[in-house]
């Protein structure tokens, strides 16, 4: 079963306001579920989209695993998507808060990388048969997916009108960065996910070229 950590109160008090929460237009009151923006109304229609997009292919995807590591953690970030997507559903329906509290996802890895590259034995390209996916690629297309998402709920959120949807999609964009990183060491502990690394003088300036700042000129009121 997957982990649920319950948010802090305060994070809360954005979605439980809007129970009597409305807004007008053109002068008169606006009903809950039509309480979206144009943009809006969109935004949140691709990020729906593509979350089932990426639900289907887990589904599709998990036949194919072999290695049970992988095999939890797809099975533990598809419980938590697909809960999430239910709750974006039906705060965008009704325009009222979710049925439960957003949660945040908690990845049950180390985060240790290792750094630098070896030599690949032979150049990546296209497979010409399902009969060669393998766990390498699976973790590749999962990771690209839980990317793709928290690319997708940025722009919903920040045009997002509808206080309820707002909350929900910004509590939920921290959720896909934690399953792409769980992702990422997945792969980088199996040599499928290589990061490379400047050399000590190259990083030692760049990490010196930046400094601390005086606090502000002027007394804050």
């Amino acid at each position: 079963m997957f982990q649920y950590i319950l948010m802090e109160e305060e994070n809360r008090l954005d979605n439980t306001y809007s129970q009597n929460h409305s807004e007008t237009m053109n002068g008169q009151t606006v009903v809950p579920h039509f309480n979206h923006g144009a943009h809006e109304l969109m935004d949140v229609h691709e990020v729906l989209s593509a979350a089932i997009g990426a639900l289907n292919l887990s589904t599709i995807l998990r036949p194919h695993v072999k290695d049970q590591e992988l095999l939890s953690i797809l099975d533990r970030q598809y419980a938590f998507a697909l809960d999430e997507y239910n709750m974006l559903v039906e705060c965008f329906k009704t325009g009222k808060d979710p049925s439960h509290r957003t949660a945040s996802y908690k990845m049950a890895t180390q985060n240790d990388f290792t750094y630098g590259l070896k030599p690949s034995s032979q150049p990546k390209k296209p497979i010409q048969s399902a009969s060669e996916i393998n766990d390498e690629m699976i973790s590749g297309y999962l990771l690209s997916s839980a990317k793709a998402g928290a690319a997708g709920k940025v722009p919903a959120a920040l045009e997002a009108t509808n206080p309820v949807v707002r909350r929900v999609l910004q509590d939920s964009i921290p959720n896909c960065i934690e399953m792409a990183y769980e992702l990422s060491i997945y792969q980088n502990k199996h040599g499928y996910y290589q990061v490379p690394r400047f050399e000590e003088q190259t990083m030692e300036q760049i990490l010196n070229a930046y400094g601390t700042a005086q606090g502000p000129m002027y007394k804050m009121q």
